[in-house]
């Protein structure tokens, strides 16, 4: 058995990452690829392997030649002079010679996998195979069909894939195990005439849609299943290897500094990020589905037509409302308008903190509350401040004012010349007998010194649309506040949410309801973990003091050992010195998961 690495390529998507090196020295978590994949080889059992080299071939059979001088593997290098011009069909056809002698483990230069790979495939007793792994939306070229016996029936370009077929799918991971019968008798006479028809410039993977019709030609699939595995063509690429293959501390840094884009990692369980598991049901993401070609060519309505369309939803004058790209964007155009003293509830989103750049923030330490809302010290702060700003029900701890807590503090307020803003992101969330919104006109008309918040991206399901309302029954505000706003701030797909929800707006309300019902259950089943406190939520997250155990770590083990991804709040304000993270609210079959491997770190 032998290994050979086509590795001539100039990896241009790289840019700057490849300016000196080929792409299979590029470091990912600490360590090259190319070491990875001798270690891999050697790790199997194989004494030799092979390189197609060109693009900065002499750096490369340098640093391998220096490196590994003393190894028992035995290097070959083939020089691939026209690797400017011609493509891995032609690399790997300089490697006919070694092919046609001993069956060989083929792989691409720009890859990074699982290091049992190798050993696995030399372990299969078939003799000719492709390394694919089920096809999921992020990745990119070619694909395979198999039948029930795991025979590749097909290889697919991606320019010919349906997208309606992608359960039925295979991503070729770009490893392949060929016997020296395979390319001599059947693959070989292809390619051959593959290049003299088409020239240099293609792909080795064209020949084998052709080679994979013939019936003599049986290439067995070998599924990756959960091994890990990435192909490295850009600078994404790069940065999602890299946190793939990180581990500990390293690994939870870099992802949790992502933001969101989660979907890259789709085996992750992420209960970081808030959003509604039950909602949009899938009758309405197939009615967007089927607007998809329209709404992408089209432009959006202005902002004015979108106002118009959250009045439909939420029954406020549409001269009262005013949609935003998001509540985030909402929440940072009222920074830029309001002046004064602004007392916040803390800890608490962090855009709320830090969008009043023109103001005099004082904090309101509800850590000396418990984490809970002290009503007597928000009614003891009007005529004090110029606003008070609160989330409600509170984000992390989901701690929820009652509407007539709210009331009775809008009208002291008003009496004092305070205005209030109060984010109900949430509020959908909370249990049907808690559950209200002051997104009414009868409540905005009579506390014309009250601004609402919500987020439809968390409570509606849909946080790529990026869309948040903002209410007040002060026109003066409104007035200034869409000055200060985008014409065009809402895209096509979200406007076309905001016109067809009604349509949805009853398997909404049963959506928010199977929310409140699970997070009760939830927290249920936390409670049987008697060394930790769970927070009595009426929102779609849970807070958690998790005692004497180290948060952070109980973050970082929670992704390095099961996938799950959880917040840890102990670098936010007021949190320092204290084990807390906060869990989100997905569906049941998730929140097993997470409990599950709870109970076996804590308990």
């Amino acid at each position: 058995m032998q290994a050979l690495m086509l590795a001539a390529g100039m990896g241009k998507r790289l840019g700057k990452f490849t300016g000196n090196n080929t792409k299979c020295m590029l470091e990912v978590a600490g360590k090259k690829l190319v070491d990875r994949a001798i270690e891999a080889v050697i790790d199997a059992g194989i004494d030799k392997f092979i390189f197609v080299i060109g693009y900065k071939g002499d750096n490369l059979r340098d640093y391998i030649l220096t490196k590994y001088k003393d190894s028992p593997m035995e290097f070959v290098f083939i020089d691939n002079k026209d690797y400017a011009t011609s493509n891995n069909i032609y690399s790997f056809y300089m490697a006919k010679e070694y092919l046609e002698q001993d069956d060989t483990i083929m792989m691409e230069s720009d890859l990074i996998f699982d290091g049992s790979l190798i050993k696995k495939l030399v372990q299969s007793p078939d003799r000719d195979m492709a390394v694919v792994a089920r096809y999921e939306s992020w990745m990119d070229g070619t694909v395979v069909t198999c039948d029930g016996e795991g025979n590749i029936t097909q290889f697919i370009e991606k320019v010919d894939m349906d997208l309606s077929l992608t359960e039925q799918y295979y991503k070729t991971v770009n490893v392949y195990k060929f016997s020296p019968q395979f390319v001599s008798n059947i693959y070989f006479p292809f390619l051959e005439a593959y290049m003299k028809a088409y020239g240099l410039n293609s792909y080795y993977e064209t020949a084998l849609k052709v080679v994979s019709h013939l019936s003599k030609a049986t290439l067995k699939a070998f599924y990756m299943d959960d091994m890990p595995w990435y192909e490295i063509d850009d600078a994404q690429d790069l940065d999602i290897a890299t946190i793939l293959f990180s581990n500990g501390k390293r690994k939870y840094d870099a992802i949790i500094s992502k933001f969101g884009g989660y979907w890259r990692y789709s085996k992750m369980l992420d209960f970081c990020y808030l959003v509604n598991p039950y909602f949009p049901p899938k009758k309405m993401v197939e009615k967007m589905q089927k607007e998809f070609p329209v709404l992408l060519t089209q432009y959006p309505s202005g902002l004015n037509i979108q106002n118009m369309n959250a009045e439909r939803i939420f029954g406020v004058d549409e001269s009262h409302i005013l949609v935003g790209n998001g509540a985030a964007e909402l929440i940072n155009v009222l920074g830029m308008w309001m002046k004064g003293k602004v007392a916040v509830g803390l800890p608490t989103f962090n855009e709320y903190v830090r969008c009043f750049r023109n103001c005099e923030l004082i904090p309101i330490d509800n850590s000396r509350n418990d984490y809970l809302h002290d009503f007597d010290y928000l009614m003891s702060l009007c005529g004090k401040v110029d606003y008070i700003c609160l989330v409600s029900p509170d984000n992390p701890s989901g701690d929820l004012l009652t509407k007539e807590e709210v009331e009775t503090l809008c009208e002291k307020a008003q009496k004092l010349n305070t205005g209030i803003v109060i984010d109900e992101s949430f509020i959908d969330f909370a249990d049907p007998d808690k559950r209200y919104t002051l997104l009414n006109n009868d409540v905005l008309n009579r506390f014309d010194n009250l601004i609402v918040v919500k987020s439809i991206s968390k409570s509606f399901g849909v946080p790529a649309l990026r869309l948040g309302v903002l209410a007040s029954s002060n026109v003066k505000i409104l007035s200034e506040l869409r000055s200060l706003m985008q014409v065009w701030n809402i895209n096509s797909f979200a406007e076309y949410y905001l016109q067809i929800y009604n349509l949805y707006a009853s398997q909404y309300a049963k959506a928010c309801d199977s929310i409140a019902f699970e997070r009760n259950r939830f927290i249920r089943e936390l409670q049987d973990i008697t060394s930790i406190k769970v927070y009595p939520s009426q929102a779609n997250y849970l807070m958690i003091d998790l005692g004497d155990v180290n948060s952070y770590e109980f973050c970082v083990r929670m992704l390095n050992d099961y996938n799950i991804l959880v917040k840890d709040l102990s670098s936010k304000n007021y949190f320092k010195g204290k084990n807390f993270v906060r869990v989100a609210i997905r569906n049941r079959q998730d929140n097993d998961a997470i409990i599950k491997a709870m109970k076996e770190v804590l308990v």
